[in-house]
């Protein structure tokens, strides 16, 4: 671990100086995405560490500057202040990593929610970041590392900065998704402040229905999002039972579709859920399948009203009885950025469809 000194001067502070989402040049930022790439076949193990960010500034997807192993890019930046963190006090900061397959030699229940993420805070600002890695972070106790495990499929990340009250509604919407949490400090201030952020941390889920919560969340900088959370006794499919009515719109969603019991795309209420078959990047960028994608989530099929949704969940038969949820904006960038990348999807036939834009980049 990197001496406490030299973390202060490779971390730039946040305006108030609190904790922050970083970007590629180490600025701190109000949100960004960021897609890890999946790796080709035959290629260099580097090539399973590469990704595209995008931020308010960046005008849509640009490829990442660094590498997931490395504290010079967004995610790496970012997540350094938690191993900073492990070295303040407990008033100083509070932290809770939660991952259903946590990293090596921590045991997990197969019962809690389909969820991954990181939550670091003081007692001005932090971030919550959703992501879909296995065995990912590490804990406090060891420094950053990117696993091996994470090499050869895509993956998705959303860092959001919050301002510090809002951390109690996200603190609500963990105990619905009920994570399994490997690490976490949730102390003294924190705990009296964020009783809902303290109980999450320590595994207690909601006791009594409604089973979905759906809550706004306003960023630091202003930006609205919408956190939808279920817990596993909603029985149903996040996507189809859920999210597509409440974004009222008809959802392309990308999720892992090599588990077993997958759903099939979903015609059967208001609006349709489609399953995404291949994917894009704008060229030069990469295509590829989804089946060799990790990553979680949805993107309305119409720009208006143009929603783009995180997350944490697959569509399949298990999943309907695990708790997860999806972290949402309307921004007609994001949503553009996502909307392009969707090549070939299932239509509710189960045939396949080419998209808007995979008819126009195989025409």
């Amino acid at each position: 671990m990197l001496p406490l000194f030299l973390l202060a001067m490779a971390l730039p502070h946040a305006a108030g100086g609190g904790i922050s989402c970083y970007d590629d040049a180490g600025q701190p930022v109000d949100w960004f995405l960021a897609y890890k790439l999946p790796r080709a076949r035959h290629s260099p193990l580097a090539a399973g560490m590469h990704y595209m960010y995008q931020d308010a500034r960046s005008g849509g997807w640009v490829p990442g500057r660094a590498l997931m192993n490395s504290t010079q890019g967004a995610v790496g930046r970012t997540l350094l202040q938690l191993y900073q963190g492990a070295n303040r006090r407990a008033e100083d900061a509070a932290y809770v990593l939660y991952n259903d397959q946590p990293p090596k030699n921590v045991s997990s229940s197969s019962n809690r929610g389909h969820t991954k993420g990181v939550v670091l805070l003081d007692r001005a600002q932090g971030f919550w970041l959703l992501h879909s890695t296995p065995s990912y972070p590490p804990p406090t106790a060891e420094t950053y590392a990117w696993p091996h495990s994470g090499l050869h499929n895509g993956q998705s990340f959303l860092c959001v900065t919050f301002p510090y009250a809002q951390f109690e509604e996200i603190g609500t919407q963990l105990r619905f998704t009920d994570p399994e949490v490997y690490d976490a400090r949730v102390q003294g201030a924190f705990a009296q402040d964020l009783p809902d952020l303290r109980l999450a941390s320590e595994m207690q889920h909601v006791r009594e229905a409604p089973w979905n919560r759906s809550v706004a969340l306003t960023s630091l900088g202003g930006r609205q999002f919408l956190s939808l959370g279920k817990f596993r006794l909603f029985h149903d499919d996040l996507y189809s039972g859920w999210l597509a009515q409440a974004l009222s719109s008809n959802l392309y969603v990308q999720f892992w579709p090599n588990s077993r019991g997958v759903l099939p795309s979903n015609c059967s209420g208001p609006y349709r859920v489609y399953n995404v078959q291949e994917l894009g990047f704008p060229a030069p960028g990469p295509s590829f399948s989804a089946t060799v994608d990790h990553s979680k989530w949805c993107v309305s099929v119409e720009d208006t009203p143009g929603w783009a949704c995180v997350g944490d969940m697959n569509r399949n038969q298990e999943e309907e009885q695990r708790g997860g949820g999806a972290l949402c904006q309307r921004d007609h960038a994001v949503w553009k950025s996502y909307y392009a990348l969707v090549q070939e999807y299932n239509d509710c036939d189960s045939t396949p469809q080419l998209s808007e834009r995979g008819a126009g980049s195989r025409g």
